[in-house]
């Protein structure tokens, strides 16, 4: 019994050193997972699922690779512990919250990046308006902006309008001084010319009314291309109609005017629409018997529509009355004079400075020429 007892002592503590050893190595790998939780990094949910279960006591490491199985490791004291049951245990039992929540971030970044978008899309619409205000002969305050490449366009169409304004300056200079040279020889000649008894004076003097008429025109066609020639004034189609109407009562000029007037105040240039309906009006009472002027107005444009009675143009020589210095008078009619070929040329000029444009029509009404001079409605400056 002795010997027995000897031999089962030894057996244990030959034992314990395995032990040990085996122990020391479970606590060594425990310690090695602690912290170390697997997933893919494609699951999602799998973050909600670690974080819910590192709230339990005792747990260690979390392994979800396993797609249908969670495998937890418990430490208690020095004992080490793995559980593992089904992942849908575990899983989300209303799977369609996940496609409300890509939902709601889906719409909170399209708003962030429309706002982003529209934060850099602003200075180009910017450019855009002041672009088209520009060709419509308005100058508009623009300061560029934006990212690196628009900043450049915007200095770029800055510098091209400041280039633009000072060529169109210097030569409404130039041409008013030539025109006030020119006067000076004129009335000369319009002097010596009086004081001639022959009886050929009198071509000379029409020729001298010519002149002294071209000149005045053609200067007043540079005018009416440059932006600062006047500025513009709010006020009504009516006062504008009316105006006109009273000069020409008192010259006893045929103009009838429909009474069609719409009220509503505009933004418009008066003298250059002024001058351009003198032109029109002037060129129909020159050709025809009479001129009859109705007004229309809509959302978008106010429509000056001028019909006479006179022969008209033929419809391919239409395009050719708008180009300056185009006489057309041989197809029309001798008998009223020869004129300097810019009245329309100017209208037209004067109607793109609004917006609009000037088109040459036949009128069913008299059967001479119907002229459309048109603007843009203008309730507010851009």
């Amino acid at each position: 019994d002795n010997e027995v007892n000897v031999r089962y002592h030894i057996g244990i503590v030959a034992y314990i050193p395995a032990y040990v050893e085996r122990e020391a190595k479970q606590r060594d790998l425990a310690d090695k997972s602690i912290g170390s939780n697997s997933k893919r990094f494609y699951d999602v949910s799998g973050i909600v699922v670690i974080r819910e279960l590192y709230k339990l006591k005792w747990v260690q490491n979390i392994d979800l690779l396993d797609d249908d199985y969670v495998t937890v490791t418990l430490r208690l004291a020095d004992m080490i512990f793995q559980l593992q049951f089904d992942r849908a245990r575990v899983s989300a039992s209303n799977p369609h919250q996940l496609i409300v929540n890509m939902v709601v971030f889906g719409a909170f970044f399209t708003l962030i990046a429309f706002m982003y978008l529209r934060n850099q899309l602003r200075p180009i619409t910017r450019l855009a308006e002041a672009a088209e205000a520009f060709g419509r002969g308005q100058t508009v305050p623009y300061t560029a902006s934006g990212a690196i490449e628009v900043k450049a366009a915007g200095n770029a169409f800055l510098e091209m309008r400041n280039r633009i304004e000072r060529h169109i300056e210097q030569r409404t200079m130039i041409l008013s001084g030539v025109s006030h040279d020119l006067r000076t020889p004129l009335t000369r000649l319009k002097l010596g010319i009086s004081l001639l008894d022959s009886d050929d004076k009198e071509p000379l003097e029409r020729d001298l009314e010519e002149m002294r008429l071209m000149l005045d025109e053609f200067l007043t066609f540079a005018k009416a291309q440059d932006n600062e020639q006047s500025n513009f004034e709010l006020l009504t189609v009516s006062s504008i109609i009316d105006s006109l109407k009273d000069d020409y009562q008192r010259s006893n000029a045929k103009l009838q005017v429909a009474n069609n007037i719409t009220t509503g105040s505009y933004f418009m240039r008066p003298s250059l629409i002024r001058r351009a309906l003198d032109n029109i009006i002037g060129n129909a009472l020159r050709y025809g018997t009479l001129a009859n002027l109705k007004v229309t107005i809509d959302n978008e444009h106010i429509n000056f529509i001028v019909e006479d009675d006179g022969p008209g143009i033929p419809a391919e020589m239409r395009p050719e009355a708008l180009k300056p210095f185009s006489r057309l008078d041989p197809a029309r009619n001798q008998d009223k004079g020869m004129g300097v070929g810019l009245g329309l040329p100017i209208a037209s000029d004067i109607a793109q400075a609004h917006g609009g444009s000037l088109r040459l029509l036949k009128s069913d009404k008299y059967g001479g020429l119907r002229a459309e001079f048109k603007i843009a409605a203008k309730k507010q400056l851009t």
